[in-house]
């Protein structure tokens, strides 16, 4: 009894963390708004930098909001979106949807890496976050600008993500992937693929590299001029510490998990509202 109370009072009580929190802009800061609530609740302070040009994010008394300048309006942004998401219920031909898809990552790549590179290159807002000492960052790795901060102050970093175009977040966590075995994003494959639907989804797989290499290119880029080394997107988000995923068997298709992925998929159902009659 002695010893254990000995090593009782060698244990120090459990600390809040002070949270950095770079979101991304749209539904996907919905879901992490309500993460950000039940953190807050236990105590963490909680910062959350953002674009003075935003959409969804919006000021709370859960957390503390810092905005910084970018060269976009905050129109140019909801017409990008809204075209976005009616391409993504559009019944068009594969590869129509593809090319749009395609057009569409394009352009919002392109603006997002302008808002990151506004943000890295903020020099009263980077000496603002290496003075803050915070303990980890809390990011949507879909646009790489916060793992960016974590890896050039050395900060742990935590993902919240639906997943990345590609399967990035896959190989990036080092996760089996497949393509003659796991469907591809737009294939319309089942996990049951005849010869030719395995073939055109390995067809898929390859076309896959080309399209995020121009895509995510700007962000490497970008990564690599600051950081001051070469970097890819996958070598980015290698770094990550934790993944949250918004993902659920239920309604995806099975896959190896790495032992700090975590799923949480229904986190957006969480405000459940009666269906009328």
């Amino acid at each position: 009894v002695a010893v254990l109370l000995l090593f009782l009072c060698c244990l120090s009580p459990a600390a809040a963390g002070k949270l950095l929190v770079i979101p991304m802009e749209g539904s996907h800061w919905l879901s992490m708004k309500e993460v950000l609530a039940q953190l807050s609740k236990r105590g963490h302070e909680i910062v959350v930098i953002a674009p003075d040009s935003k959409m969804l994010i919006d000021s709370s008394g859960i957390y503390e909001m810092k905005t910084y300048p970018v060269p976009f309006k905050k129109e140019e942004m909801e017409e990008l979106m809204r075209s976005l998401s009616a391409n993504s219920f559009s019944e068009e031909p594969f590869m129509v949807r593809f090319l749009n898809t395609w057009d569409h990552f394009r352009q919002t790549s392109a603006m997002f890496q302008a808002s990151c590179s506004s943000l890295l290159y903020n020099k009263e807002m980077m000496k603002y976050i290496e003075e803050s000492k915070f303990d980890a960052i809390f990011t949507d790795p879909l646009t790489p600008c916060g793992q960016i901060i974590a890896l050039y102050f050395s900060i742990p970093t935590v993902f919240f993500l639906r997943g990345v175009p590609c399967a990035i977040d896959i190989h990036a966590a080092q996760s089996p992937d497949p393509p003659s075995y796991v469907p591809r994003m737009f294939s319309l494959n089942t996990d049951h693929m005849a010869f030719s639907q395995r073939v055109k989804n390995f067809l898929i797989s390859i076309s896959e590299y080309f399209t995020c290499s121009i895509i995510f290119s700007p962000f490497e880029s970008l990564a690599s001029d600051f950081l001051q080394k070469p970097m890819t997107m996958t070598q980015l988000l290698s770094h990550g510490s934790i993944w949250l995923k918004r993902l659920d068997f239920v309604f995806d298709y099975p896959m190896p998990v790495m032992p700090n992925m975590i799923f949480i998929g229904g986190i957006n159902c969480g405000e459940k509202k009666p269906v009328s009659q």
